[in-house]
């Protein structure tokens, strides 16, 4: 029995979706790691005030570049072409708690600024073919910086030139999946800041806005991405928007 062209095309359409569920499957989907640092912290400072407070770095200039992009809190673009990953630490992912404290930080001492990187010589690049690398701005390590103010937690992956662990501080998460060698977590940060039966507001870590609880749009966010709020201020103060559908 010969195979017609409808069974063809009916075969490459289950094949092609049959590989999008495998690679949506083993997309990396990061280490849950978190923290509730609200963006207001650093509303009104400048990227001086954040540099002043920390002493040069002892590590090398390799080379030197313009950010034109920020990814997250420890991926950026330069303008040479590379993509940058902050070599020893992890941020939250997009639609995790803290996503858009450590992305907003990191803007504000790279984005559109001329930065100078410090390529880890053991292992130069990650699986994604990112440059692993310490990023210096004004002669100070911004790895270090991430987790000193804890917006960030330790990925320390072997073989490397870098020790992250002599950046970090006592309140330093550290993530374990990555390196046999590493302590216990001594630090991890809440989730939400108010239980679902309390809170007036509903936010969406995936979208970083917010909603009344009576919102239409609540029902639309999975359970997973809700971040439950008691007050508009403590949503503001998390970093979150307000809805333009309901205005709160």
């Amino acid at each position: 029995m010969g195979i017609n062209k409808k069974h063809v095309f009916s075969l490459l359409i289950i094949l092609i979706i049959a590989i999008s569920a495998i690679s949506i499957a083993s997309a990396y989907t990061g280490t849950g790691f978190s923290h509730s640092i609200p963006t207001s912290k650093y509303h009104d400072l400048s990227a001086s005030d954040i540099l002043n407070k920390y002493n040069k770095t002892s590590c090398h200039v390799e080379e030197s570049s313009v950010c034109t992009k920020v990814v997250d809190g420890d991926t950026i673009y330069l303008d040479n072409g590379k993509k940058i990953r902050f070599v020893g630490v992890n941020t939250p992912e997009r639609g995790v708690e803290g996503y858009i404290t450590s992305k907003n930080f990191v803007q504000k001492l790279c984005l559109n600024k001329k930065v100078d990187i410090d390529i880890d010589d053991s292992k130069g690049t990650d699986r994604y073919g990112r440059t692993l690398a310490v990023v210096i701005v004004d002669g100070k390590n911004v790895n270090e910086m991430l987790l000193k103010e804890g917006l960030a937690e330790i990925m320390y992956m072997p073989p490397s030139e870098f020790n992250p662990f002599d950046w970090g501080t006592n309140n330093t998460h550290v993530d374990t999946t990555h390196s046999s060698s590493a302590t216990s977590p001594t630090h991890t940060s809440a989730k939400s800041t108010s239980s679902s039966d309390s809170a007036n507001y509903v936010g969406n870590s995936n979208t970083g806005k917010f909603h009344e609880a009576s919102c239409s749009s609540v029902k639309d966010i999975s359970s997973g991405n809700k971040v439950f709020f008691s007050s508009r201020d403590d949503a503001v103060n998390q970093g979150y928007q307000p809805c333009k559908r309901c205005n709160p």
